[in-house]
Order: structure tokens, then C-alpha cells, then sequence
């Protein structure tokens, strides 16, 4: 499919980090009629975006020459930090650099002003959801930075979000998904206390799972048990959720933010993260006791 088909008054998106949520986003864009630049590390990474209309380029500092919003959704604050730096002289005034992964709001503060004397405006723009929510273009958008790079960049935002929520400055994005994901941490460290209450009390925890969803108990933390919180996956989110605490955790730090409340904060999400697997497997056993012996 030739991006010809394109549409040409839509501006040009170069994307980066094609990685598990990565990828449907930028599916996402290029279904949505943008025309897309993608770079990756590694080459191979490209074939998943099968058919779909992209150019692919050769490093970081082409695909930001020819793009007139810069999307990078990659693992660190210093992947973040590098990237900026390396494709800043490229920039055009008037770009706008979005960055899609989780990390710190210092940072996210730091890579504004890197990018400041270029004319580009930056934002943070952390997704919630996972890769489900991806797919299904229903990811919430939680946005720092300037109001009027926002409205250059909210149309792509909006071919695989459904929310877009901007929340203040740069770093305000970044600082509230670190809120979210702590506070989906601590409802796991609730979902293993009632579990094993319940299991103690002789109640089957599978069926009482399956219950607290039809009810005012019900939350997202308890939906994605067994479903997107597996016996295969848990053990991959488990440690991608630790290391969100451990960044929530420096970020209160940079903050000033209370110390006691924020050991608290961070003690009970590790809690949740850290018993996610029994949690799965508690479940997972319960359902197997209810089995009809055959």
C-alpha cells in the first residue's frame, strides 16, 4: 500500500519504540491516515507492521527532518533523553516531540528545555491501558506540556487513544500516570487481602473474583486478572510494575512530597505487585477445585 493514499494536509508522524504497546499505536497511526516515518534499533522490528503505509528510516536525526510530530515510546528516561538529543539540530521549529513511556517528571522537564532553543514543542504523554487497550485504540492519554503543542498533536493522540486528558506543565503527565499505576498497585495489594480472607474463610476465591466484578467492588485491577494478567504474562508485569515503583518512588523523592505518605504509597503497591502471581495462581487453583470430578 503506497502512501500516496495518505492524506497530504495531515501532518507527517515519525515514531519510534515499536515495542508490545508500542506497535498497535503506530499500527493505529498509520490506519488513521497519517503518514508515518518509523526508525527502529533493530531492522527486523519493521516486519510487524506488515502491509500497513510507512517509510522506514535509516537514524534518529532523518526521521526527525521529516516529521512534523516526533512520538517515542521507549523503556527509559535516558532512552528518552538520548533520542531528544540526537535528533534536536533536525528538529524544525513548530515540530512537536511527544513522549509516550513512563518516567520521571524531572525528566520530562529536562527534555523541554533541551528542546526549548529549537522552537519544538514537547510533551509527555504516558499511556494507560496496556497492550489490549492498544489494539482496541481505547488508551487514556495523560498530557504535560504546552496547550497549543497539544493541539497540533491531539488528532494522532487520537487514533489510538480515547482519552486525551491534559493535565498542566511538563511533567503534570508523567506525574499522573505515576499516580495511576501506583494507585492500580495498591487495589492489587487489596484484591491478595481479600483473596486470602476469603480462602481462609472458606470461601472459593475464584468464584468470589468472578462476583466482586458484578458488584460496587469491582475495578479495572480486578478485570485484568485472567485477562490480561495471566499465569503467562504475570511474572513479565510483575517486574515491569516494580520498576514503575521504583520510579514512582524518585519521582515523590524529587518532589518533596511527603515521606511518610510516600513510603506508604510505595510500600503498599510493592505489595500488590509482589503477590500479583499468587494472586493469579490462588485463582487459578480455586477454579481447578470447582471442577466436577470426572
Amino acid at each position: 500500500m503506497s502512501e500516496e493514499t495518505v492524506q497530504s494536509e495531515r501532518p507527517v508522524v515519525g515514531f519510534i519504540g515499536l515495542g508490545d504497546q508500542g506497535l498497535p499505536m503506530a499500527r493505529a497511526i498509520a490506519e488513521g491516515g497519517f503518514a508515518l516515518r518509523v526508525w527502529a534499533r533493530r531492522p527486523a522490528s519493521l516486519d510487524a507492521l506488515g502491509d500497513l503505509p510507512f517509510t522506514a528510516v535509516a537514524a534518529p536525526v532523518d526521521l526527525a527532518a521529516a516529521s512534523d510530530i516526533v512520538a517515542v515510546c521507549v523503556g527509559t528516561d535516558d532512552d528518552v533523553l538520548a533520542l531528544a538529543g540526537q535528533m534536536a539540530p533536525a528538529l524544525r521549529p513548530g515540530t512537536v516531540f511527544v513522549n509516550h513511556g513512563t518516567g520521571t517528571p524531572r525528566n520530562a522537564v529536562r527534555v523541554a528545555d533541551l528542546l526549548a532553543d529549537r522552537g519544538v514543542g514537547v510533551l509527555d504523554a504516558p499511556v494507560s491501558g496496556g497492550r489490549p487497550a492498544a489494539e482496541e485504540r481505547r488508551l487514556t492519554a495523560l498530557v504535560g506540556g504546552p496547550a497549543d503543542a497539544l493541539a497540533v498533536a491531539e488528532p494522532v493522540l487520537r487514533a489510538f487513544a480515547r482519552h486525551v486528558v491534559h493535565l498542566g506543565d511538563a511533567g503534570a503527565g508523567q506525574m499522573a500516570k505515576l499516580f495511576n499505576n501506583a494507585l492500580l498497585m495498591m487495589n492489587q495489594a487489596g484484591i491478595a487481602d481479600i483473596l486470602e480472607l476469603a480462602a481462609q474463610a472458606g470461601l472459593a476465591p475464584a468464584a468470589l473474583a468472578e462476583a466482586l466484578k458484578l458488584g460496587s467492588a469491582s475495578s479495572t485491577a480486578l478485570g485484568l486478572m485472567n485477562t490480561m494478567i495471566t499465569a503467562e504474562t504475570v511474572d513479565h508485569l510483575s517486574q515491569v510494575q516494580a520498576l514503575d515503583m521504583d520510579i514512582f518512588a524518585q519521582a515523590m523523592r524529587e518532589a518533596n512530597a511527603d515521606e511518610d505518605a510516600a513510603r506508604r504509597a510505595t510500600e503498599r503497591g510493592l505489595s500488590g505487585t509482589l503477590r500479583l502471581a499468587e494472586v493469579i495462581r490462588t485463582i487459578a487453583e480455586s477454579r481447578r477445585a470447582e471442577l466436577p470430578r470426572g
